[in-house]
């Protein structure tokens, strides 16, 4: 039997929005399982802190400006991390936008706002490297969904367009770079609790609604999130392709 292993040592990842809630808790297992892990995030000394946690518990990280609305700036940031690092083994494409909007009072300016970091940037992030994981023979790309992607929700119509797109995009991408070792996969999370959702899941009548839709009866953490994306940004995940993975405690099973 082949070898089965969730290790990430030696390796390089990138995560993008990755300087608070779910990004953030990403680096940091990301590095614990012993990839050297890039911080993608607006501004390098947004991650100070962050970059000070993973290496008090012993794991190897670094930052690079990374503004994924910004097609240059996306450019120059893979391009600063392959000529440091000389590869990128693991994209984990993290950084959204998410607002409540009825979908009368939706304006352009929303749509676009939203739609640029959800899916133009995060094609564009995944473009750029890509190219050198396929070049390599190589790679793993880990997208951020939600189940808003697979499930209508009211006042998400914008968010859920988004959401959907990524899901699509996983399997296009999945079946064009498969030949080449490369596999693209999304995890979708149900609401989970972080310093960016605490105000609204703070709030009982809020947090009734969502649990009562939730079989296991809890938000998720962002380690039910992190152990789902270690699995398929490891090497042992290489024929899980074009897949989306809910880490939404039954909410899409209903």
């Amino acid at each position: 039997m082949d070898t089965v292993s969730f290790s990430l040592e030696g390796q390089v990842a990138l995560v993008t929005g990755a300087s608070r809630g779910i990004g953030h808790d990403l680096v940091l297992a990301l590095a614990g399982a012993g990839a050297h892990t890039i911080a993608g995030v607006r501004r390098t000394d947004d991650a100070a802190r962050l970059l000070a946690q993973v290496r008090a518990a012993g794991g190897s990280a670094s930052a690079v400006a990374l503004d994924v609305t910004d097609h240059a700036s996306i450019e120059a940031a893979v391009a600063a991390v392959e000529a440091d690092h000389g590869r990128i083994d693991v994209l984990v494409n993290n950084a959204g936008l998410g607002f409540n909007h009825d979908a009368l009072d939706v304006t352009e300016a929303d749509w676009d706002q939203i739609m640029d970091v959800n899916l133009k940037g995060l094609f564009f992030v995944t473009q750029a490297v890509a190219r050198g994981m396929v070049a390599r023979g190589y790679g793993r790309v880990v997208n951020l969904g939600s189940q808003a992607g697979e499930v209508g929700i009211r006042r998400h119509a914008v968010y859920s367009a988004s959401k959907g797109g990524v899901d699509l995009l996983t399997k296009v991408l999945a079946l064009e770079w498969a030949p080449h070792g490369v596999t693209v996969n999304t995890v979708a999370p149900t609401y989970a609790y972080t310093p960016g959702t605490a105000d609204r899941l703070d709030d009982p009548a809020v947090a009734a609604d969502i649990l009562a839709r939730i079989p296991t009866g809890r938000f998720a953490s962002t380690a039910d999130v992190a152990a789902a994306v270690l699995y398929l940004a490891s090497p042992s995940s290489g024929m899980v392709t074009g897949t989306v993975l809910p880490v939404d405690g039954g909410w899409t099973a209903q």
